[in-house]
Formats: C-alpha cells, sequence, structure tokens
C-alpha cells in the first residue's frame, strides 16, 4: 500500500503538535520553577533579525493548517496573531489540532494533483499539491518546530531530542 496524502500530513502535524505543546509545558514549569518572567521566553529569538517565539508557534500552527485546508479545497481558518501567554499558544495549537482532526482521509486522498497557488509580497509560488506538501509545508513546519526547541533550549529549558521526537 503506497502512502496517502493523508497519512503524509495529518498524522504527522498532530504528533508533532503534540510534541510542540509538550515542550511549551515544560518552558512554562522552566520558567516558573526559576522565577523567569514567561515574556522573557515568549519574546526571545536566536538572532536579532529572527521571529521570536510565539511568531515561531503561530507559523508552524499556520503552515499544517494552511496545509490540510488547500489540500482539501476548503477554506483556511484564519487565527489572529494575538498569543502573548504560554495558555494562549497552548489554545492555539488545540484549535490547529481540532481543525486537522476535522480533515478527512476522503478530503485529502487523491490531492497529489491538485494546484496550489501562494502569494506573497513581489512572489507567486505554485506547487502540485504533493510537492506543496513534501518540499514546501513539511521542512517550513519542522524548520519553526525546531526555532522553537532552539530557543527554548538555548534559554536553558531542559529539553532533549526525545522531547522534540515525542514517544511512539
Amino acid at each position: 500500500m503506497s502512502l496517502s496524502m493523508y497519512h503524509a500530513s495529518i498524522p504527522v502535524f498532530l504528533r508533532m503538535l503534540g510534541n510542540l505543546a509538550a515542550i511549551l509545558d515544560k518552558a512554562e514549569q522552566h520558567a516558573h520553577d526559576h522565577k523567569i518572567a514567561a515574556e522573557v521566553l515568549l519574546s526571545a529569538r536566536l538572532a536579532p533579525d529572527m521571529y521570536p517565539l510565539t511568531r515561531q508557534v503561530q507559523i508552524a500552527s499556520d503552515a499544517v493548517k494552511g496545509c490540510a485546508a488547500r489540500l482539501a479545497g476548503i477554506e483556511v481558518p484564519s487565527f489572529a496573531d494575538t498569543e502573548s501567554s504560554f495558555a494562549e499558544l497552548q489554545a492555539r495549537i488545540g484549535k490547529t489540532c481540532d481543525f486537522l482532526r476535522s480533515v478527512s482521509p476522503q478530503q485529502l486522498d487523491g490531492s497529489e494533483s491538485r494546484a496550489v497557488s501562494l502569494s506573497f509580497p513581489g512572489l507567486e509560488l505554485r506547487f502540485s499539491g504533493q510537492d506543496y506538501l513534501l518540499n514546501f509545508v513539511l521542512p517550513n513546519f519542522y524548520f519553526h518546530l525546531s526555532i522553537t526547541y532552539a530557543i527554548l533550549r538555548h534559554n536553558g529549558v531542559p529539553l532533549g531530542k526525545m522531547d522534540y521526537l515525542g514517544h511512539p
């Protein structure tokens, strides 16, 4: 049996968002235990020209909800990017997971050749559904998850590789 578009996306997204939620729980606990204001971690970044932690989580959420919607041929849900606490980031992850769970295998399977276009200022990208998922969304999603992990690890949160990968 070949790997379906559904199985290459939704279960992967849900698992990694669960890992992200657990990482954020550890970060919040670390801040509490070490009397670090949560805002210090939430606004942390690896370099001055990179987005802070809150934006990394928002972009990870946007990447997967956008992917699922575009591949399913439905409207992309819009979430305001107003999160400013660990609880609000967790709520966003929860809303993202709820949306992903609402997308059925039947909506995604067969979307390998669906035309997907993304517009950015001065740039338009065009993909087949399969190329969009495998060569744009997954690398982008993993990038923002990795940066979130790296920001927190750099700031002393006791995370290891298994926190990122999760447990099967």
